[in-house]
């Protein structure tokens, strides 16, 4: 999908559009005849492929929408979640999850080059040559569930949250690749000038030239798990996701949590998930200043809080200002547990 100097069409009202919330999560993904063709989404790849373009490279990776973000092994391209290819399901996306990984012009940017460097890997099979594994380590090292950032680490590039390119060598390949491609040489050099990745940056500068106009040695656009195929109910979609986030909060954290709220509902008590709920922008923004840790990091905290106060049904007892109070004490000693110790750390 190049650059297009045609007019972009707007993308047409979907027979689910006017359906409530609760007719709407009955039906499934499949059903809902979603494309990139028409909406933001293809103005996003024309960027990508424009940048790319800019960059000198001949490469362009294939994209289609799926369940999540990722890029398969042996693949040149990879797969965006569904929900951002039109704002109903992007407004649902944040109702159930209450955020959306990828929304707005330049969320979405900062992925899809992200996965670019994915893809781009794949395409020369640019792992296996030694200085990829001198500079960003072995490929071949499992893939943990968890990892312990270093927030304070020059070794790596900073693009995603959550220091993601320390996750794995793959990751930080990928990372190293987006900042390099979404700034010019001048720019990566003085920002990342005295930093050890900046000789990433480097290597990542120096291969992109070497392959620049050479065709992909790997030619597979396969596109696994399209949206046209995926047969669950956006129900069954959200029930699986939310039990994966909610698995981030582990019981060990309930006796705490019945500390500051209480499990019997009562006259003037409100929900202790609405309550995070209502006061996570100011929360995430006290606490990152208590912890002095991202501010990303406390909202993962927070979330997985939410999720785990409405599965053990908690309330509100007390005034606004001492829950708050009492709710910033926990949240911050969570933050600091999630990123030190044991399970409580990263999710990748």
């Amino acid at each position: 999908m190049g650059v297009s100097s045609r007019p972009r069409r707007e993308p047409s009202a979907h027979w689910w559009h006017g359906l409530p919330r609760e007719e709407l999560l009955s039906v499934r993904i499949r059903d809902l005849g979603l494309r990139i063709e028409g909406t933001p989404l293809e103005a996003c790849v024309e960027r990508l492929n424009h940048e790319l373009e800019q960059a000198g490279l001949r490469f362009r990776p294939h994209v289609w929408l799926s369940t999540d973000w990722f890029t398969p092994d042996g693949v040149i391209g990879f797969a965006i979640p569904f929900f951002l290819a039109d704002a109903r399901l992007t407004r649902l996306e944040r109702a159930q999850m209450y955020e959306v990984e990828g929304e707005g012009k330049e969320g979405c940017m900062k992925l899809l080059r992200h996965e670019t460097g994915h893809a781009i890997d794949n395409a020369y099979r640019l792992r296996r040559r030694k200085a990829y594994r001198e500079v960003f380590g072995s490929p071949s090292v499992a893939y943990r569930d968890w990892y312990a950032p270093r927030p304070a680490s020059r070794d790596h590039v900073q693009h995603l949250d959550q220091w993601y390119a320390q996750s794995h060598p793959v990751e930080d390949f990928a990372e190293t690749f987006a900042v390099w491609l979404s700034s010019s040489r001048k720019r990566w050099a003085r920002d990342y000038a005295d930093w050890p990745a900046l000789r990433k940056l480097e290597l990542v500068d120096e291969v992109m030239r070497d392959v620049a106009t050479e065709a992909p040695v790997v030619k597979s656009r396969a596109c696994p798990d399209p949206v046209s195929r995926v047969g669950m109910t956006l129900r069954e979609y959200y029930e699986r996701k939310k039990a994966h986030y909610s698995r981030e909060a582990a019981t060990a954290y309930d006796r705490l949590l019945r500390r500051v709220f209480r499990e019997e509902e009562g006259r003037g008590r409100r929900r202790a998930d609405t309550f995070l709920k209502r006061h996570r922008p100011e929360l995430r923004e006290r606490i990152a200043e208590l912890s002095g840790q991202h501010r990303y990091v406390v909202d993962q905290v927070l979330r997985a809080l939410i999720v785990r106060c409405r599965e053990l049904d908690l309330f509100v007892d007390r005034s606004d200002t001492d829950a708050h109070g009492d709710a910033a004490i926990l949240v911050t000693a969570l933050t600091m547990r999630f990123l030190s110790g044991g399970r409580q750390e990263y999710q990748r």
